[in-house]
């Protein structure tokens, strides 16, 4: 199994509304929603994580999509080919770089 590093670094955005129409281009619209919302951190879940994260990468919203999961929070799920853990080490990454 392939993991996946993530190296974007996490910037929050105007305090605008967030738009949602890009939901619409979305590829995860076609899958089964259980997929992103794997239950627990090992064994079966990190491959059904690494399965949605597949299905993240061939989509053409996909940075949107994450952009979207950490402005608004989302602490459970795949979103934008990152799990829980991807997005809270971008946060925190984000968060040294502004105290540095």
């Amino acid at each position: 199994m392939q993991s996946t590093i993530v190296s974007a670094v996490y910037a929050p955005s105007s305090n605008q509304p967030v738009n949602t129409n890009w939901r619409i281009a979305a590829v995860c619209r076609d899958e089964d929603p259980d997929l992103f919302f794997p239950v627990g951190t090992t064994g079966p879940a990190v491959v059904q994580a690494e399965e949605a994260k597949a299905v993240c990468r061939r989509c053409p919203v996909m940075e949107r999509c994450l952009q979207w999961a950490l402005e608004s929070g989302q602490d459970h799920g795949v979103w934008g080919a990152t799990d829980e853990e991807d997005r809270r080490r971008m946060k925190r990454r984000t968060a040294r770089r502004r105290t540095a």
